[in-house]
């Protein structure tokens, strides 16, 4: 729940990639069910691998394979899986991606605004940097951190107090935008506050229950809620 007054004041915002800057679950959906016809198996609906995304590719594919959000699938098919799957989001990634509306206009006014910027993601590095450049947001970037930059990843608050340190400031002074429960315990953990968007993913859950600081309609709403400190 909201628990801040506001502006807050910080000196840098951290933006989650898939369901906060870019909708890319139609590339993500296409990319799962190329890998389960591969396999023999039958295909999913958008609306479920939706609710599969936000633990990274990993994860992804085991909840694609099991068809649920906590199945386990057998641990021989998930090695033959998770290569095949890589090779199958490579030839989709960005096909069918669009900025979230109001992601642009957001962008531009931190960056007027004078807030250095950070991507923070679950996605591995090899779709990640590629999709901010077809996308044409790369260059808002300082500091682009991948689900494979590090040696943890969101929940981990690990990402987030490595942007802290690449900005040279403390964690109260960075701002984490996101979509889900990943990203508010990631904030959360790592000392930051953070806003959440109310269109992303979040495994199919609200992000009104969530632990945060503020829910913002678009990128755009969040700089009406944030001063540069």
């Amino acid at each position: 729940m909201p628990r801040n007054n506001f502006p807050l004041p910080v000196k840098a915002v951290m933006i989650d990639l898939d369901g906060t800057l870019l909708d890319t679950v139609r590339d993500l959906a296409a990319a799962v069910n190329l890998m389960l016809d591969k396999l023999g198996r039958a295909p999913l609906d958008e609306s479920l691998v939706r609710t599969f995304v936000g633990k990274g590719i990993p994860d992804l594919v085991k909840r694609s394979l099991a068809g649920a959000l906590n199945g386990e699938p057998d641990a021989t098919l998930f090695e033959r899986a998770l290569p095949l799957y890589l090779d199958c989001y490579e030839t989709m990634n960005g096909k069918h991606t669009t900025l979230y509306p109001g992601v642009r206009e957001g962008l531009d006014a931190l960056k007027n605004a004078g807030f250095p910027l950070a991507c923070v993601t679950n996605k591995a590095g090899r779709f990640t940097l590629p999709l901010l450049r077809q996308m044409r947001i790369d260059a808002y970037f300082a500091i682009v951190i991948a689900g494979d930059t590090l040696p943890q990843k969101k929940p981990d608050p690990l990402p987030l107090t490595h942007a802290c340190r690449h900005f040279g400031i403390a964690p109260r002074e960075m701002l984490m935008i996101g979509d889900s429960l990943n990203d508010a315990q990631a904030a959360r953990a790592a000392g930051c506050p953070v806003f959440c968007v109310t269109y992303g993913y979040n495994e199919g859950a609200d992000v009104r229950d969530l632990d945060i600081d503020a829910i913002v309609e678009t990128l755009f709403e969040a700089i009406k809620l944030i001063t540069k400190s």
